[in-house]
């Protein structure tokens, strides 16, 4: 990713006061620079229809063990922007070329689509001038926040398919193995804020990707939410998919060998 680039995409949303307020106005020779990079976009207009179109094309390129190396790879290097490909492709990967119209929601959650609304994906059937740099800016930031947008998984998976190749080290898989531990050294009635404080002197990051990590993971699966009673309140108000997530989850051991079961990470 260009250097230059990069740095006139994060100061365009934040400061060191945090997120710069008003209303952003996308012009001028940084915005054009930027854009040439592929850092910063135009507002798009674009169909749900397109959407699956665009995905189905990219799940034709890009593999399910390139985002699993990309997520382990991150773990170390900070690479924040390659992380959430992994969420991004597992939300999509089961979903079929369909349309808006073609099977309505029964109980819409996420999506007036069945399909979408099946997979826990947030979609509409048009998008009109959305701005694709503030989910860019997040995904660089945190590691995305608005994951379970098919917008987002779209742009995300579209920006990894023109990243050069990564490789994970034994460091990066020790490392995430020693995060497995730590969800297992978690009490039963733990939530994922306490998760993420054990996480805290493993991985190298902020509170804000430590956050995301776990959100992706939980959309991925791995840290999945199981049908046992909530002990207490059962509720973190703080995360989506690790809402409700607590110790006694732990993660799911098959889906760690589906995604990393190459790096030797098995059951």
């Amino acid at each position: 990713m260009d250097k230059k680039a990069k740095q006139i995409l994060m100061k365009t949303f934040w400061s060191s006061a945090g997120w710069k307020p008003g209303v952003r106005v996308f012009a001028g020779p940084d915005f054009e620079y930027a854009r040439s990079q592929g850092v910063m976009f135009d507002p798009i207009t674009i169909t749900h229809d397109e959407l699956i179109q665009r995905l189905h094309k990219l799940h034709q390129q890009i593999t399910q063990q390139q985002v699993s190396e990309a997520f382990l790879h991150s773990l170390s290097t900070r690479k924040t922007h390659l992380r959430s490909a992994l969420s991004s492709w597992a939300l999509t990967v089961n979903l079929p070329l369909h349309t808006y119209e073609q099977r309505k929601s029964v109980h819409p959650l996420t999506s007036s689509c069945g399909d979408c609304n099946h997979q826990g994906l947030m979609s509409s059937e048009e998008l009109v001038n959305e701005d694709l740099n503030v989910l860019n800016f997040e995904r660089i930031k945190w590691g995305g926040v608005r994951l379970d947008w098919l917008l987002y998984c779209w742009m995300d998976l579209e920006l990894f398919s023109r990243e050069q190749p990564v490789e994970a080290t034994e460091q990066d898989v020790d490392l995430f193995r020693k995060m497995l531990d730590a969800v297992n050294q978690c009490e039963p009635g733990e939530s994922a804020r306490k998760l993420e404080k054990r996480w805290k002197d493993l991985l190298p990051s902020n509170k804000g990707e430590r956050d995301k990590v776990m959100e992706i993971l939980g959309y991925a699966g791995i840290l999945q939410t199981t049908d046992l009673p909530r002990i207490g309140r059962g509720h973190d108000n703080d995360f989506m998919s690790m809402a409700i997530w607590q110790g006694q989850d732990g993660y799911d051991q098959q889906t760690v060998a589906h995604y990393f079961g190459y790096r030797g990470l098995k059951r």
